[in-house]
C-alpha cells in the first residue's frame, strides 16, 4: 500500500484536517469518485489543485459542503433549488446557483463566474471531514485533468501520489460516475452534466428539465470540457464485437468480452464499473471496443463519459 493512503478513521481525518487548514491537498472518497480536496476559500490552495491536475483555470470547481444550511450561505437558492437539495442531498447532485453576497468560495474556484456549484456528498468519510472542517471544500476528481476518474484510493495513488499530502481510503466508490449537475438559476432546471442521479428523478421534483447547448470552451460548470475522461487507448463505441487487437468492454450477454460492465445489463452496475474497467483495459491495450449502452436512465451519463473519452483518444 502506498504510504500516503490512510483509512478513514477519526484520527486520520483529524490529520487530513491539519493538511487542509494549512492549504494542503487531500484525496477524499465520495459515493461518486475520489475527489482532490482543498479549502474552497483559500485561493492559493485552490491554485494548487489546478496545478496538480493540470486543469484549465477557466474550468470551475464543485464546492462540497456538510449541510444544506452551509450551502445556502454560499449560494442563492430558489424554492425549486431548495426542493432539489431536500430531495437528493446528501447524494450525487450538484446545483449551480448564484453566489451569495457573503459566499466564501474563492473567485478562482468559481473561475470568475457569478455562480457557484454546490454539492453535499453521501459518503461517511467525506461528510465527517466536511463537518469537522466547517466550511466548503472544493474537490474535483483526484486525477490529472482529462484522464479517467479514480474510483479507489489505489487509483489516486497511481495518478497523483506525489501531488497530494494524504489519501483517505473509504473503499471503492459505489456510484462510480460523477454527480449530475443542474443549473438551478432559472425558471426551469437545466442539465449541465448527466451523472449518477437519473434526470427523470430531477423532473419528478422540478418538472421541465431542459438540455441546453453547451460551449465546452467556456464551461459554466465542471465536467463540460469536450476532452475528458480520456484513456491512452483509442475507443470505438457501439461495437457489437471486437476487431483483431482490440479489447472488448461488454454490456449484457458477451461471453467473450475482455471485461463486462454488467452481464445482466444493470446500468447501476455498469456505472460503478466504468472507470475502473477502462483503467484496467487501458493498461494492456492500445484499442478498446465498447458495447452499445442504452440511452435511458444512467445510460445517459455512461454514454456522456464514453463519448468524451472517445473524442479525447
Amino acid at each position: 500500500m502506498n504510504a500516503k493512503i490512510h483509512t478513514g478513521t477519526s484520527d486520520n481525518i483529524a490529520r487530513a484536517l491539519d493538511h487542509l487548514r494549512q492549504g494542503g491537498l487531500v484525496a477524499v472518497p465520495t459515493e461518486t469518485v475520489y475527489g482532490l480536496a482543498a479549502d474552497a476559500a483559500n485561493g492559493e490552495a485552490v491554485a494548487r489543485i489546478y496545478a496538480a491536475k493540470g486543469r484549465p483555470s477557466f474550468n470551475p470547481l464543485i464546492a462540497h459542503v456538510a449541510s444544506a444550511e452551509i450551502a445556502m450561505r454560499e449560494g442563492m437558492f430558489s424554492a425549486q433549488a431548495s426542493a432539489l437539495a431536500d430531495a437528493f442531498w446528501p447524494g450525487p447532485l450538484t446545483l449551480v446557483v448564484d453566489v451569495a453576497p457573503h459566499g466564501t468560495v474563492s473567485d478562482l474556484a468559481r473561475a470568475g463566474l457569478d455562480s457557484v456549484a454546490l454539492r453535499m456528498p453521501a459518503h461517511p468519510v467525506a461528510l465527517e471531514l466536511l463537518s469537522s472542517f466547517g466550511g466548503p471544500l472544493v474537490a474535483p476528481s483526484a486525477n490529472p485533468s482529462g484522464q479517467i476518474s479514480p474510483t479507489s484510493a489505489a487509483h489516486v495513488a497511481t495518478d497523483m501520489a506525489d501531488k497530494v499530502d494524504m489519501i483517505l481510503d473509504g473503499g471503492p466508490c459505489p456510484a462510480g460516475i460523477e454527480s449530475t449537475i443542474i443549473d438551478a438559476r432559472g425558471d426551469v432546471p437545466a442539465l449541465l452534466r448527466p451523472g449518477s442521479l437519473d434526470a427523470a428523478q430531477i423532473e419528478a421534483v422540478w418538472p421541465g428539465l431542459i438540455r441546453p447547448a453547451l460551449n465546452p470552451d467556456a464551461p459554466q460548470s465542471p465536467g463540460q470540457l469536450l476532452r475528458h475522461y480520456a484513456p491512452r487507448a483509442t475507443l470505438r463505441l457501439n461495437a457489437e464485437s471486437a476487431n483483431e487487437g482490440e479489447a472488448y468492454l461488454g454490456f449484457g450477454d458477451h461471453p467473450s468480452a475482455t471485461l463486462n460492465l454488467s452481464p445482466d445489463k444493470r446500468l447501476e452496475e455498469a456505472a460503478a464499473n466504468l472507470f475502473s474497467m477502462l483503467r484496467t483495459l487501458d493498461a494492456d491495450y492500445a484499442r478498446i471496443a465498447v458495447a452499445p449502452i442504452p440511452m435511458t436512465g444512467l445510460g445517459e451519463a455512461i454514454i456522456d463519459r464514453l463519448t468524451r473519452a472517445a473524442k479525447s483518444s
